[in-house]
């Protein structure tokens, strides 16, 4: 393996993902209600091992047959793969969920992540089921990669002295913020809420990602537009604006900005028309999510700890059958785990010494062995130890989490992003302590940690596999869910004919991600922001 720094920056930044927003439209859909049109709603579904997962769903918008929903989809783009996804489009109704009924299905539409972002624009027509037509029903997806170069703001908006559109009562109005494209067309960024009976209403805050609003565009053309809302669907125009983010940023610090509402058909027609009312910004924050390799640059540490399994299940390391057994001419499945992952993670830790525990093992009064070095001491201390040692149990893997959960909750305590602690455990069987091992994970899925576990020899991994949490989000006996997936389970068998770096690879795969996760969540920077960095680069949407 090249142990060169550039070598392992590149197996590793290569699994960072892209991610890709999806805006939906749909024009002509089926009309479902008696008295009214469809309240369409659109439900994403992603392929996974042959079945269709519910990713997310849109909010409703009533009686609409031509919608274009607010709601981004975020959905990770990896060139390698082929990710198909389905839209399925269903008349919503408020005693019903979604999805319930034959008669609510509006349509669905089958595309790949691929095809929607190297085409930009994806229009298709919907199909109900057994391939018939859904009329004229159409649906388009837009993508836009989620760059280097981007980021997210959060905007709180207000209105004062709006028209008064209701005859009995005062208007219910929401904003709808467009981005102006250099071809003249709009896309809907953002819709808020509603405010009831309110000329003055106050919008709750929002955030939405540079790339949406203006392209990362400071001076491309924004349109605000003020609706009094309908329950039926015919919202009555107030007053719209036009203004910049560049223009918008004077409200950084709560300084706030404002525009007058303007409706062109009054300004025409009524001569001492002067505005529809005032929309003001009344506060904007620029909000930067550093990639991994800012963080990595900016100096965080990735402290490595390695678990290894020393029961009994393993087989005696003397007979040549056990998993423990060395070989002089052929490594053991432990210690390629060990290498393979250890050579990459060396490279981000400045002291490269690594600690590594054993746990089953027969020697009080603790039950472990311990051992420290670079990757090669390790396997040393390793291969010297285990005549000394006698396997038993039981396969208690919650203390091992605790003891590095206890030196991660140190680091937390800094409030920098300086050091973060990947725990490798490498096992051959069952968790004997499943509850305490769901609890500890729980617990330190709120620290700078992540877990990976190496499956060895052909056991049952069933309980690794709940550990993932790929197939549910994984919860502590009470029922407390982690907050964050930290754990990645490899089953070793399934690389016992690849190469080395096709399992650091694969095993390491989820890191950059969580690493990035956590500290985003504690909104920690790097140590070192890059020189000349401005304050909206590399970022990505928090939607």
């Amino acid at each position: 393996m090249n142990d060169s720094l550039e070598a392992n920056l590149g197996v590793v930044s290569a699994t960072c993902v892209s991610k890709v927003e999806l805006r939906v439209s749909c024009k002509h859909l089926l009309d479902r209600d008696t008295l009214n049109k469809s309240d369409p709603c659109v439900v994403l579904l992603m392929q996974s091992q042959g079945q269709w997962m519910e990713v997310e769903r849109s909010e409703v918008i009533k009686s609409n047959l031509n919608p274009v929903f607010a709601k981004v989809f975020m959905v990770d783009y990896y060139f390698e793969e082929v990710q198909k996804l389905r839209f399925e489009v269903y008349d919503s109704h408020v005693h019903a969920s979604i999805g319930t009924h034959d008669d609510d299905f509006l349509g669905g539409m089958e595309c790949t992540v691929g095809q929607i972002v190297a085409q930009k624009r994806v229009s298709k027509p919907l199909f109900l089921k057994y391939g018939k037509y859904a009329g004229k029903s159409t649906i388009t997806v837009l993508s836009e990669e989620i760059s280097g170069n981007n980021g997210y703001v959060e905007m709180a908006f207000r209105a004062k002295k709006l028209d008064d559109k209701d005859l009995f009562s005062k208007s219910d109005p929401f904003l709808e913020i467009y981005r102006v494209n250099d071809d003249g067309s709009e896309q809907l960024v953002h819709r808020t809420e509603f405010v009831k009976n309110n000329l003055s209403p106050i919008w709750e805050p929002f955030k939405v990602s540079l790339n949406s609003l203006c392209s990362c565009e400071e001076k491309r053309k924004l349109r605000g537009v003020v609706f009094d809302y309908d329950s039926r669907g015919k919202h009555d125009f107030i007053g719209e604006f036009y203004t910049t983010f560049e223009e918008m940023q004077k409200a950084i610090g709560g300084n706030k900005v404002g525009w007058e509402c303007m409706n062109p058909k009054y300004k025409i027609k009524k001569r001492n028309y002067k505005n529809s009312g005032t929309v003001i910004l009344l506060d904007l924050k620029i909000h930067r999510v550093y990639s991994f390799l800012d963080y990595i640059m900016g100096g965080c540490q990735i402290h490595f700890t390695v678990a290894i399994d020393f029961t009994a299940s393993n087989g005696d390391p003397r007979n040549s059958c056990s998993l423990h057994y060395i070989n002089p001419y052929q490594p053991n499945e432990y210690l390629k785990a060990l290498v393979a992952v250890g050579e990459i993670c060396q490279d981000y830790d400045s002291d490269k010494k690594f600690s590594a525990l054993g746990f089953g093992a027969r020697i009080p009064p603790k039950y472990e062995v311990r051992l420290l070095g670079c990757i090669q001491g390790v396997v040393e201390c390793y291969q010297n130890c285990l005549p000394k040692i006698q396997l038993y149990g039981p396969t208690n893997v919650s203390p091992i989490i605790t003891k590095v959960a206890k030196v991660a909750a140190g680091e937390e305590q800094t409030k920098e992003a300086s050091q973060y602690f990947i725990l490798l455990i490498l096992t051959d069987g069952v968790v004997t302590d499943m509850a305490d091992t769901r609890e500890a994970i729980v617990r330190a899925s709120y620290l700078p940690m992540s877990i990976i576990i190496v499956g060895v020899g052909n056991a049952d991994f069933t309980d690794m596999q709940i550990l993932d949490g790929d197939d549910g989000i994984l919860r502590s006996p009470k029922g407390e869910p982690v907050l964050r997936d930290i754990v990645q389970f490899v089953p070793f068998r399934e690389f016992k004919n690849a190469s080395p770096t096709a399992l650091a690879k694969c095993v390491l795969a989820e890191v950059p991600k969580q690493v990035v996760e956590y500290y985003s969540y504690k909104a920690f920077p790097p140590r070192c922001p890059k020189a000349n960095s401005s304050p909206d680069s590399t970022l990505n949407s928090p939607q």
